[in-house]
């Protein structure tokens, strides 16, 4: 006698058009009933336009129906909100107390490393005056949705990616509004956008500590932060303030992340620290959380960031900087549970 877990297997392959994620990762099957042979499934319809609910009628009825023991198959859909679907294991933010340092870089690069893994990952980029995570990617795709739901879009490894640049009549398009909106907005990436089952969801936070930050830090559930800094000497103070920042919301700092850290010439074989001596080992005293990694000047990473194609990007510091992530968020984790 086929199972529910059987079912579910089953509708791993069929593919949300426009997502391109399965009705199981999105976690729209909410409910599967087995009576003798016949079976009934419940779908939410969130984000899905007629023309779609249709297509994935018909294609959860013919995968059911193609299980042994199985005679008849209907499916039934429902209404639901993203929140109610949205099932993220980790949430983790990425900012710096000013800007230019590379939080987009370090957010794009942590989630890159996480997928290489073999996560589940999404970015949400809350920076809303300055996107630049669907230029990094090389994404320019709508997102779909109807009025109860947007979907992401995916990147070419299979990031989730939702920004406003992706709902602007053009990438070039500024988005001039006051706090209250640029707010509004960044709560609606979390409350109307359909992420489904996430390992880790990626947070680009804005530059300073104002309204944008501050909306993220109280209106989605933290797991932590990664703070990315440069090597000047203006960094340990605006580090500080970020810290401060974190801690007075209450929020686990991973680490931090220095970023331009040097220029490799492999000519003669030599690191020259362009801005100044590292301050990695410092900065992560002052914030009381590991030094995640050290990412260089690479004119390699910069041509593949201009051209979107920052997923190709290969080196051995990503893969310490997923590791590292993944070890810090792990004792984060543990260290929640026992509260």
């Amino acid at each position: 006698m086929v199972n529910e877990e059987q079912i579910k297997e089953g509708l791993e392959a069929i593919l949300v058009p426009v997502v391109k994620r399965s009705v199981v990762a999105l976690n729209l099957v909410r409910d599967v009933t087995i009576s003798d042979s016949k079976v009934s499934i419940t779908l939410a319809s969130t984000g899905l336009v007629a023309g779609d609910q249709d297509w994935i009628k018909d294609k959860v009825i013919k995968a059911t129906s193609a299980l042994s023991g199985i005679s008849q198959a209907e499916v039934a859909f429902i209404e639901a909100k993203p929140t109610e679907l949205n099932d993220i294991r980790n949430i983790i933010a990425v900012m710096s107390g000013k800007g230019g340092v590379g939080k987009s870089l370090v957010a794009s690069l942590a989630a890159v490393a996480l997928k290489r893994q073999g996560y589940e990952v999404g970015i949400l980029d809350a920076d809303i005056t300055g996107p630049s995570i669907p230029k990094m990617f090389g994404i320019n795709t709508r997102p779909g949705g109807n009025e109860t739901g947007m979907l992401p879009v995916l990147s070419r490894s299979g990031i989730e990616v939702m920004s406003i640049n992706l709902l602007l009549p053009g990438e070039d398009e500024a988005v001039i509004w006051r706090g209250p909106l640029i707010g509004r907005a960044i709560t609606q990436f979390w409350e109307d956008v359909l992420w489904g089952k996430l390992d880790y969801l990626i947070v680009d936070l804005p530059p300073g500590t104002a309204d944008a930050p501050l909306t993220v830090l109280q209106t989605l559930p933290i797991s932590g932060i990664i703070i990315v800094f440069t090597p000047q000497d203006l960094t340990a103070m605006v580090v500080r303030k970020a810290v401060n920042m974190a801690r007075r919301m209450d929020k686990s700092i991973l680490g931090v992340v220095e970023n331009m850290s040097y220029l490799y010439v492999p000519e003669i074989d030599k690191k020259i620290e362009l801005f100044g001596k590292s301050r990695g080992e410092e900065m992560a005293q002052a914030a009381g959380a590991p030094l995640l990694g050290q990412i260089p000047i690479d004119p390699e990473l910069a041509r593949l960031c201009d051209e979107g194609n920052i997923e190709r990007y290969d080196a051995d510091m990503i893969a310490r900087i997923g590791e590292s992530l993944l070890r810090e968020a792990a004792v984060a984790e543990r260290t929640e549970a026992e509260l």
